[in-house]
């Protein structure tokens, strides 16, 4: 599966956590999986705690975090010697 069929794992409904991205229009939310993975859960440990969540969605929360730093820019700050 490539990431743009994962990313169509990611949806959006106002009417779910005001808007935030969720896994395939369920209650779980994007931020939800990526932080459990940032805190050391690994995928047995989602797949488990959510019996219909798929690897494909972990995947796919991880395609999605990836697309928004993927462009990001980061300019160094120059700091002037102290006088």
């Amino acid at each position: 599966m490539n990431e743009d069929q994962l990313l169509q794992r990611i949806t959006v409904n106002p009417e779910i956590f005001g808007g935030k991205p969720i896994i395939r229009g369920r209650r779980l939310a994007v931020e939800h999986v990526l932080g459990m993975l940032a805190t050391g859960d690994d995928f047995d440990t989602l797949l488990e705690g959510y019996p219909w969540l798929e690897q494909a969605d972990i995947l796919a929360c991880l395609s999605y975090a990836h697309r928004l730093v993927e462009h990001e820019r980061v300019e160094p700050l120059i700091l002037g010697a102290a006088a």
